[in-house]
């Protein structure tokens, strides 16, 4: 485990490793040199008074009940990166309220965003920021920016369901009971930093080594059609190549929002809980069917997704960063129906969860090694992370009916396109965020690539039994 007591800044503190999810990261930044790439900025607003001093207690009480956010770097002077907890009586940083009602609201979201963009310094500092906001109309609530070292999306999740709670319980004692305690980050931690010498790693590491050197080669599948994978082969001399580079060297970056109205997202939601499909399930059939159909009908298409890896209380409740991304392959033949397509996406995301724990730096290296990939080439042009979890529905408590949440670009993203699929905390519909390389995808290929993800969806739901090969026609 490699705990080790460290001097810092005068204080002698308990020190642990990276995590492995962590190195992913810290991978990124130096695979991409950009630090904001870490950044996590979002925003919830409810038009609804708020006591900003009651707000601004609930915030320091959150504090102290998540150990991740007090969570500091370190590095050695053999550049070794060790990470710490500090107590709370550390963390003096100020909660400022930023009274925006007389600006537009498009204005304070560029703002926003221009914090979202500043680094973080990296080491013995406070890696995350919270600014309490008023916009007009009588919107009111917070903004929040974290390095993802320290948090990822479900565990910011709980950071606010928790501060809400909190709030209503402090304002609303005698109708809301104060939440329940969180788990331990560091006890979390250390059985991560346990599993390279378990038997678990042993199984995992089996599973992986029959991946790479037993299957056979994956074949690239872009967004953007067959014009990458033809470059690649015509730069190479080799007609059969099969990966194609995805790495650009201007990583600048921007949000684009799809919004799915709510009727049609209850028709997805209501179609996959009818027929026991997981809706993360129904997301890759789908974006895997408009890869296929960009591809000259390609039936071998490969994607990036996440495993949030939560499955326990401890997992769920002790924050940190979690999400591990593994290649994800399916082979779907025409005469296959979309529901023999779900059925294997099925089967083969499940094969991932029983191996998840997986370091995916470490695969990332050795599958690069067992494939003989150039620099920056990949089998995947796209990622695809589903984020069931929302504000409205994990902490029980009701809020008023009129508040919407914001996700902020920082301005930078290591790959050309990433997909996150989250519910919109004033209805349940589906937002499609896609972050991508405006220097590598044209806003116009991203409305193509969300029209058609619908339409695939919606089109196989109509035809569930069909087989795809009609399904293709109709979209």
């Amino acid at each position: 485990m490699c705990m080790k007591e460290i001097e810092i800044n005068g204080v002698t503190r308990e020190c642990y490793p990276l995590a492995p999810a962590q190195s992913l990261h810290f991978f990124t930044v130096m695979a991409c040199g950009q630090p904001q790439v870490l950044n996590i900025g979002t925003g919830l607003y409810i038009q609804h008074d708020i006591d900003f001093n009651v707000l601004k207690e609930s915030i320091y009480i959150a504090y102290e009940r998540h150990e991740c956010s007090r969570l500091r770097f370190h590095q050695e002077e053999d550049k070794s990166i060790w990470q710490y907890i500090v107590p709370t009586e550390c963390n003096d940083y100020d909660i400022p309220l930023h009274d925006y009602r007389h600006w537009k609201e498009d204005d304070v979201h560029a703002k926003l965003t221009d914090i979202t963009k500043i680094p973080f310094n990296m080491f013995d500092t406070q890696l995350n920021r919270i600014i309490m906001i008023q916009l007009s109309d009588g919107y009111n609530g917070l903004y929040m920016n974290v390095q993802h070292m320290t948090m990822d999306s479900s565990s910011l999740f709980v950071f606010l369901q928790d501060i809400i709670e909190i709030y209503c319980a402090k304002m609303y004692p005698d109708q809301v009971k104060f939440p329940n305690a969180m788990k331990s980050y560091i006890e979390c931690l250390k059985k991560d930093l346990q599993y390279p010498n378990s038997k678990a790693y042993e199984k995992d590491f089996k599973y992986w080594q029959n991946v790479l050197y037993n299957e056979s080669e994956p074949m690239y599948t872009d967004f953007a059609g067959e014009g990458r994978l033809i470059r690649a082969r015509l730069d190479s001399g080799n007609p059969n190549k099969r990966s194609a580079g995805v790495v650009s060297t201007d990583v600048s970056a921007q949000i684009s929002v799809y919004k799915l109205e709510e009727e049609p997202s209850k028709q997805i939601i209501s179609f996959c809980k009818e027929h026991n499909v997981p809706i993360v399930c129904m997301l890759i059939m789908g974006l895997r069917t408009v890869l296929s159909i960009l591809n000259n009908n390609e039936k071998d298409v490969s994607i990036k997704t996440t495993v949030a890896r939560r499955g326990t209380l401890l997992e769920k409740k002790s924050g940190g960063t979690r999400i591990h991304y593994f290649p994800f392959r399916t082979i779907i033949e025409p005469e296959e129906t979309f529901h023999d397509g779900i059925e294997k996406i099925r089967i083969a995301q499940n094969e991932i969860f029983r191996h998840a724990n997986y370091d995916p730096v470490k695969l990332t290296m050795e599958r690069i090694k067992a494939s003989k990939l150039e620099r920056g080439e990949s089998y995947e042009s796209i990622s695809l992370t589903y984020q069931p979890l929302s504000v409205e529905n994990e902490g029980g408590v009701e809020l008023p009916a009129k508040y919407k949440s914001k996700w902020y670009s920082n301005g930078v993203a290591a790959q050309p396109v990433y997909l996150t699929v989250m519910h919109r905390p004033e209805d349940n519909g589906l937002d499609f965020y896609f972050e991508y390389q405006p220097k590598v995808v044209t806003k116009e290929e991203l409305d193509v690539l969300y029209y058609y993800i619908c339409r695939t969806i919606f089109r196989g739901m109509e035809n569930f039994d069909k087989p795809l090969k009609n399904i293709l026609e109709l979209v």
